[in-house]
């Protein structure tokens, strides 16, 4: 009852991504536009620490150096301790500062960050300056960044006297912030009102952050040794088993926590889900939401020649036609946009089905599933057609490039490696089907953004894909085998066939959006989830 009163009024928030600042997947868009809908109620702060990467223009994107509140003359700059198994290390840091749309965004600017060129691994720039440096390799450094970024926030927060009522940290980069507030002695009595909150993005392997080198973790971290080596799962110490036992942890789905918790896919994960459960940890489910503005074919930022509503009743959607003639005609060009390699060509006449992917290039999103069946679909008669803009694992991008150039795949497969904002929204909204196989998901925004734009997804009904419903928002299959994937993209061919059931499925997955995973909906679960970890770890813990 007491936890129902609580008013969270200060939320401070952790992550190594945030909207078009910095990112490569779907966390920048949840941590930006959770934070913004959460500062649109007066009387609630939300402030966003992430680091000054060396890609980023501070002045470009309007920040600007941080005060120092004892003497504002000068900028503010902190020392942080990172120690090493028998040396004591300081790294100095400084910030800056920017308000968006009620949010309060700070870099952490250090050394460490400065020298990286992309968020979490070394770039073709990188490997050019230093050999070992291997493109698309994760920074050797991640650890040290990770808690870098972790305890120069709270030293911020105490430089500013600010007193979070909660600490929203966003994966394994942050999540020893919740040990650290409650074990270590700099941090124990001035947060001893705070509490915090750790959101799984992804589970899987390569995303714990964990770290196998357990002198130098109790040396960084300045925890107790034994709190590191309670820690540990298959010999690493992990920083979600140390949330858990600290903060309150959430998934961004009810499904992918239930299969994380209850089901053989924690498998994919080396068990997390199930030790956490062994240890009395039940993990929270809230289904990530979306901002259907910032997705709109009918905005007034639209060409007129291109705006469509999906949504609509009466639409016919002329204006997805006309963009996605737009679009074939753009890639049959030699460039595309900068940054972006093409491979392959589509045929220019748009009377084929345009099937879509975009993403990352890895096993986890099932892009060698598709690649498999490939040639099955697109060889058939009526023209198919599959545009994919993403990158990732050296071989999965040279099989692509490959079959790009075959004979039989010629003005049926584009592969576009990079990512480009602006041409990822023109794929989305001429695409006819958007392609997600992956074999596990946490939740996906890519198919509630295709569904926005009507491109009806097609997914493979795992973790937060369950929310696409088969056959009246989307289709969705069960399965892993290509021959499942195929059997799912053949009913997608043959919905081409039924217009007036096609445009039904458009808009129901537009209404079910609107109904059900908005973001002024969806932050209702986190306030409580807010308030419920305040009154467990503040209250009850004292």
């Amino acid at each position: 009852m007491v936890a129902t009163k609580k008013s969270i009024k200060n939320v401070w928030m952790l992550s190594r991504e945030y909207g078009e600042i910095a990112g490569v997947g779907g966390v920048k868009d949840v941590v930006c536009q959770l934070a913004e809908v959460l500062a649109r109620w007066s009387g609630r702060t939300v402030q966003v620490v992430l680091p000054r990467y060396g890609f980023l223009d501070t002045v470009a994107l309007g920040f600007r150096p941080l005060a120092d509140p004892v003497c504002a003359d000068r900028e503010l700059r902190l020392q942080v301790e990172m120690n090493q198994p028998e040396h004591s290390i300081r790294e100095e840091v400084g910030f800056f500062h920017q308000r968006i749309n009620r949010v309060n965004l700070y870099l952490v600017d250090g050394e460490r960050f400065r020298q990286k060129t992309a968020v979490y691994t070394y770039s073709r720039e990188d490997e050019s300056r230093v050999w070992w440096q291997k493109q698309g390799t994760g920074h050797h450094d991640y650890f040290a960044m990770n808690l870098l970024l972790q305890k120069a926030a709270l030293e911020l927060m105490i430089a500013l006297g600010e007193r979070p009522d909660l600490i929203h940290c966003h994966d394994g980069h942050t999540a020893v912030v919740a040990a650290l507030i409650r074990e270590n002695g700099g941090y124990r009595s001035y947060f001893r009102g705070c509490a915090s909150l750790v959101t799984i993005h992804n589970a899987g392997h390569g995303y714990h952050q964990e770290i196998d080198d357990i002198p130098y973790a109790c040396s960084i971290t300045g925890l107790p040794t034994h709190v590191v080596d309670n820690n540990q799962l298959d010999h690493k110490f992990n920083p979600f088993l140390l949330a858990g036992q600290y903060g309150q942890l959430n998934t961004v789905s009810e499904n992918y926590a239930h299969e994380l918790q209850h089901t053989d896919n924690d498998r994919l994960t080396g068990w997390l889900g199930h030790e956490l459960l062994h240890r009395g940890v039940v993990l929270a489910g809230v289904t990530n939401g979306i901002s259907p503005k910032q997705f709109s074919p009918a905005a007034e930022a639209v060409d007129r020649r291109y705006r469509f509503d999906p949504g609509s009743e009466t639409d016919q959607l002329a204006g997805k036609l006309r963009g996605k003639q737009a679009l074939l005609d753009q890639l049959s060009g030699v460039k595309v946009l900068p940054g972006v390699e093409r491979y392959g060509h589509l045929d220019t006449i748009p009377a084929g089905v345009l099937f879509t992917f975009v993403g990352r290039l890895s096993e986890q999103k099932g892009i060698d599933i598709l690649l498999a069946v490939l040639p099955a679909l697109l060889a058939g008669e009526g023209g198919a057609q599959l545009l994919v803009l993403g990158s990732g694992g050296a071989d999965i991008e040279a099989r692509l490039t490959a079959m790009a150039e075959e004979k039989m795949m010629r003005g049926r497969l584009c592969f576009l490696r990079g990512f480009h904002p602006e041409l990822a929204e023109r794929i989305y909204a001429a695409g006819d089907f958007l392609v997600v196989p992956s074999r596990y998901e946490p939740c996906g925004l890519t198919d509630f953004i295709a569904q926005l734009y009507g491109n009806i997804p097609v997914v493979h009904q795992v973790g937060g894909l369950v929310k696409v419903l088969d056959g009246r928002t989307g289709i969705a299959y069960q399965g892993e085998k290509p021959e499942d994937l195929l059997t799912a993209l053949q009913r997608a061919l043959e919905l081409t066939r039924q217009p007036e059931r096609r445009r039904l499925i458009q808009r129901q997955a537009v209404a079910e959006i609107h109904q059900r995973y908005t973001w002024e909906k969806v932050v209702q679960r986190y306030l409580e989830l807010y308030r419920q970890a305040w009154y467990q770890q503040v209250c009850q813990e004292g």
